[in-house]
């Protein structure tokens, strides 16, 4: 949903990029850097209760999400092993996010329900990501989807955002949501991967009988 703003985004942090570049930072220290930010802010402001802040301080480390991809394109230093990492230190930092909000939950003796929805919907961020990388591992193209990475931290983080600002019913409302979109995304990238198995699969039967 907003894919469509990459591009616009690309120029406006590629002045930026060219600037680290230049001072001889490599797109993987910002990986990493960006990733260390996002796990210690969202263990730390999350479960004592510092949401607005933890959100504020969390946006300027997620810049980085896209930073070292735009540096390593500008550089050309794009290569399978940056792709790799970024793709994992993802899964790392979305982890951090759900799970400070979930322990914000356990710590801040809050309802314990809402703690483990935080756990569903990250499990199901998780899945999102899992059959996508799933599926192009067997050959298959696997894009779209209802809520995507990008998607998900917005939601979670407007969520958080609200309830640290005194809305109470922000992060919970969020959390419905982010559940009810990952059961969706999760059904329609399995379903696509189902469709595209079965054309493959009929394709190669019929280049058999021919």
């Amino acid at each position: 949903m907003l894919e469509h703003l990459r591009s616009r985004w690309t120029k406006v942090m590629a002045p930026i990029a060219r600037a680290l570049l230049s001072a001889h930072v490599t797109p993987d220290m910002v990986t990493w850097a960006g990733t260390i930010g996002v796990v210690a802010v969202s263990l730390i402001c999350f479960p004592h209760g510092w949401l607005w802040q933890g959100v504020l301080l969390l946006l300027v480390f997620i810049f980085s999400d896209s930073l070292d991809g735009i540096m390593a394109r500008t550089s050309g230093r794009s290569s399978d092993w940056g792709a790799f990492l970024d793709s994992t230190l993802d899964r790392i930092a979305d982890g951090a996010v759900m799970g400070g909000l979930a322990l914000y939950y356990v710590d801040a003796g809050n309802n314990a329900w809402w703690a483990g929805l935080a756990i569903v919907t990250l499990v199901l961020g998780q899945v999102t990501s899992y059959t996508k990388a799933r599926g192009e591992s067997l050959g298959y193209e696997v894009n779209g989807g209802l809520a995507g990475r990008a998607d998900r931290l917005l939601v979670s983080l407007l969520g958080a955002m609200l309830t640290g600002l005194g809305l109470d019913w922000g992060l919970p409302v969020c959390l419905v949501v982010l559940t009810v979109a990952g059961v969706i995304t999760v059904a329609q990238r399995m379903t696509l991967v189902r469709h595209a198995t079965t054309v493959a699969r009929g394709r190669a039967a019929g280049e058999s009988q021919a």
